[in-house]
């Protein structure tokens, strides 16, 4: 096939990230960016809607991200600008933290929050917590690290540098190989694996909620959600998922089976990668 760089997106995290940090700071780097993108996930298009309308509006679109709502509403908590939030599709049913007093909360305190997910604490240290943890979970640590490095852009008179979904790329390079030898090598690192591991078999539920209980809190219990639509591919039933990963992960395993599969909600791979389709058919 092509190139595979040329499948892979953007790293919404790392840009969701660079982008707050931007906003907080009084800098437009971040929209300059996103404009001259060509195709970006729905979560940056997020991201750049609200990032325009937050000096603007007091309700601020955040669509389906839970990562960009819990940025931002910790910031409007802790700025005191009362914002409102209208989120979208799946982000609407989600149960999450509204107290405003964990803006004083320390990081462990906050990993605690919303089935230990680590956005809370990430949004803490974006804010300014210079509070550090040893072992921190990986997204945090992306956290860490997007911090220090537009810290040291800044003081450089520079912008930021942009990156692309490692972890996406991991996954597509597992595949391809997969397709190529007949065998699979990949070992799931952080929560975003869970899905694609599971639908090569190479976890199991039980061991996936041990290392990452935030799996029940996506835009589907991604758990219970792999399990139905597994089952769903193998009984040649349309996959009814609307989960982006889980939809990527029936997609390849189905591919990697000569299954065909169909899919009531396709588009739903644009959350986070909205080269996915073209991805696939380039496998052929």
């Amino acid at each position: 096939m092509e190139e595979i760089n040329r499948f892979i997106p953007l790293d919404k995290s790392w840009i969701i990230r660079i982008g707050v940090l931007d906003l907080v700071n009084g800098y437009r780097d971040i929209i300059d960016f996103l404009n001259k993108q060509e195709r970006l996930s729905d979560d940056l298009l997020a991201l750049k809607t609200a990032i325009i309308e937050w000096n603007k509006k007091k309700q601020i679109n955040v669509g389906e991200s839970g990562t960009l709502y819990r940025f931002l509403k910790f910031t409007s908590w802790k700025l005191g600008l009362n914002k409102g939030f209208i989120k979208h599709l799946t982000l609407k049913n989600r149960k999450i933290c509204d107290n405003p007093e964990i803006i004083s909360w320390n990081l462990r305190q906050l990993l605690e929050l919303d089935n230990k997910t680590s956005q809370w604490a990430s949004a803490s240290v974006l804010l300014g917590n210079t509070e550090k943890i040893e072992n921190p979970p990986f997204k945090l640590q992306i956290t860490y690290d997007a911090i220090h490095h537009w810290k040291s852009q800044r003081e450089k008179k520079l912008s930021w540098e942009p990156k692309y979904d490692e972890t996406i790329k991991n996954q597509a390079l597992a595949f391809i190989n997969l397709l190529k030898t007949g065998g699979i090598n990949f070992q799931p690192q952080q929560p975003e694996d869970y899905c694609f591991a599971r639908a090569f078999n190479l976890i199991t539920p039980e061991e996936g909620e041990e290392k990452w209980s935030s799996l029940r809190f996506h835009e589907s219990d991604r758990i219970k959600e792999m399990e139905k639509s597994i089952q769903q591919m193998h009984n040649n039933e349309i996959i009814d998922s609307k989960d982006h990963r889980v939809v990527q992960a029936i997609a390849m395993s189905s591919k990697a089976k000569n299954k065909s599969v169909k899919f009531e909600f396709p588009e739903c791979v644009n959350k986070s990668w909205p080269q996915f389709w073209d991805f696939i058919e380039g496998c052929n």
